[in-house]
């Protein structure tokens, strides 16, 4: 099986901007340990970043941009076919869930 460079990197870009956007929404808020999320980026672990942004947003009421943000990530990452075959509740879950919240609300 050959592998696209090329298509890999510009898809790893898409999807550490959409985490890079999100990331914005939770600076600057009090008790926000963003550290672990920022290895992970820094590193290149987008699916571990991604669960990192999710599991810091789930308590807060953040715009539906942020979630739309990790959304857009979840779906270059094809997170949510992965989810179907999961049998508990996963990152992707949590972000449907507040996206569709926060979509109702705006």
């Amino acid at each position: 099986m050959t592998v696209d460079r090329e298509a890999l990197q510009s898809s790893w870009k898409r999807i550490r901007g959409h985490l890079d956007a999100a990331w914005v929404y939770l600076t600057g808020l009090p008790n926000a340990d963003l550290s672990a999320t920022l290895e992970f980026l820094q590193h290149n672990e987008l699916g571990l970043a991604f669960d990192c942004l999710v599991d810091l947003g789930d308590d807060l009421d953040l715009p539906l941009a942020f979630w739309q943000h990790l959304d857009r990530a979840a779906r270059e990452m094809r997170l949510y076919s992965d989810a179907l075959h999961t049998p508990h509740l996963t990152a992707v879950d949590l972000c449907r869930r507040h996206l569709a919240v926060a979509s109702e609300q705006e």
